[in-house]
């Protein structure tokens, strides 16, 4: 057994768990603030009422974010210290300001915006959400920051230390606005509104199929709709917008993106396909010369392909192909439902179209799977470095670590993130199937089923 590869197979597991969840809470939260922002406008209670229930499936998804994401920490020290001492100086500098400035943030409103309903004033708590959802934005923007550092470093200088080479930060914010940091945390960001967006959407979807809480389900898949066309098509954008930062910084990985061989040729962007990394052909649908035109706005421009790279230093191609496709195609899918529920909406026809309503309920695991394969295709595409040009993934490995150690903690961990993943499927269900009713609602607030009335959704 590798150490490098389980220790590899252990951190993607345990990120890739946690990943289900921050995407969630930060997507949740803009709907949340729009929600409140529209019961401060208008008054309407109905509103009010969606807050409130998303604010309890928010509070779940943050646990859960929680929870799964202190085991990661650990393992830059019992599974990666050799790549803790090499550039831990820059990586945990961006870490910790996570902490300081982005998770005190929510963490700190966030009691307010859980319990504060009926102890401040609504626009108080609306005050508390818009932090909390400040503070998720802010912690997924360092997290990118560090993680982008390490695909794109700048910033920096390399020092002989005790123990070897060290990298030490001579511009802070030469590191932290890295040539990738902008086009990774805007294409992350978008990824995770149309999670949160696709998780309102479902529910709502489920609610009108079951022809419970009407009103309730109307009106929050509108809010969701519109997020979901903004993020979708802004997706795209900065899909776009990052591969040509890919293009210009790590071409192999681009070239493996597209299974692009040849040592410098216009390159052909595939729609599908399979690599042969033997015979180093790709056998699939392909437009000729579209990926040349994509970098360069000519068809004829050449590509740096993978002939250009010494085996050692080419990631696995057919891994990093298939996980990128897969991240397109169902970006593409989710821009198409997306418009195609507002087409409808605009025609008044969409609570009555019910294969869509269907699909809906099942969409939301769209934004989740193109989320992590995403990741995949970006972390595996940087392959055979850990910090891009400046330390491999096999030095950065901790020397006095046993192979039977990790394979137990990793079975120990799936063990564990097993019964997180039924306790979390539980309760959430839990949260769906009684719905958006309150121990302290009343008539005023509950008057008929299409509004949400409490006696309505109870027979129901």
């Amino acid at each position: 057994m590798d150490p490098v590869i389980l220790s590899r197979v252990q951190f993607a597991f345990t990120i890739g768990f946690h990943y289900i969840f921050p995407p969630l809470s930060i997507g949740l939260s803009v709907l949340l603030v729009i929600m409140e922002g529209l019961y401060l406008k208008t008054k309407n209670p109905l509103y009010h009422r969606m807050a409130r229930f998303w604010v309890k499936v928010f509070g779940l998804l943050f646990a859960m974010g929680v929870a799964t994401g202190i085991v990661m920490e650990f393992q830059f020290g019992t599974n990666w210290s050799a790549y803790s001492r090499t550039v831990g100086d820059i990586f945990g500098s961006a870490l910790a300001a996570e902490g300081i400035f982005a998770f005190f943030l929510e963490s700190g409103f966030l009691g307010l915006l859980l319990f504060g309903w009926n102890r401040v004033s609504p626009r108080m708590h609306f005050i508390a959400t818009v932090a909390v959802a400040l503070g998720a934005h802010l912690s997924a923007l360092w997290i990118i920051v560090a993680n982008s550092w390490q695909q794109t470093p700048t910033g920096y200088h390399m020092v002989q230390a005790p123990g070897g080479l060290r990298a030490e930060l001579t511009d802070f914010w030469a590191a932290v606005f890295n040539p990738s940091t902008i086009d990774r945390v805007s294409h992350t960001l978008m990824g995770a509104w149309q999670a949160g967006a696709f998780l309102v959407l479902s529910v709502s979807a489920y609610y009108l199929l079951k022809g419970k809480h009407l009103d309730f389900a109307k009106a929050s898949m509108k809010v969701a709709l519109v997020v979901a066309i903004i993020s979708s098509l802004a997706q795209l954008h900065t899909g776009h917008s990052s591969a040509n930062v890919v293009a210009k910084y790590q071409p192999a990985k681009l070239a493996a993106f597209e299974g692009h061989y040849p040592k410098s040729a216009p390159g052909d962007l595939y729609l599908f396909g399979w690599v042969d990394e033997e015979t180093e052909t790709v056998s699939g649908l392909k437009i000729p010369g579209f990926l040349s035109f994509l970098v360069h706005g000519d068809t004829k421009k050449p590509i740096t392909g993978l002939r250009a790279f010494a085996p050692k230093d080419r990631p696995p191609v057919n891994l990093v192909f298939q996980t990128y496709h897969l991240m397109v195609a169902i970006g593409m899918g989710l821009i198409g439902i997306s418009l195609l529920g507002g087409f409808l909406w605009w025609r008044q026809n969409l609570w009555s179209t019910r294969w869509l309503l269907q699909l809906y309920v099942l969409a939301v695991l769209g934004p989740q799977i193109a989320n992590q394969v995403g990741w995949a295709s970006a972390e595996v595409g940087r392959q055979p470095w850990i910090v891009y040009g400046i330390l491999r993934t096999a030095d950065g490995i901790s020397p006095k670590v046993a192979p039977g150690e990790i394979l137990t903690s990793l079975i120990l961990f799936g063990m564990i993130y097993l019964l997180l993943g039924a306790l979390f499927i539980f309760l959430l269900n839990n949260k769906i199937k009684h719905g958006p009713i309150f121990d302290d609602d009343n008539d005023d607030d509950a008057n008929n089923d299409d509004g949400g009335s409490v006696l309505e959704g109870q027979r129901a």
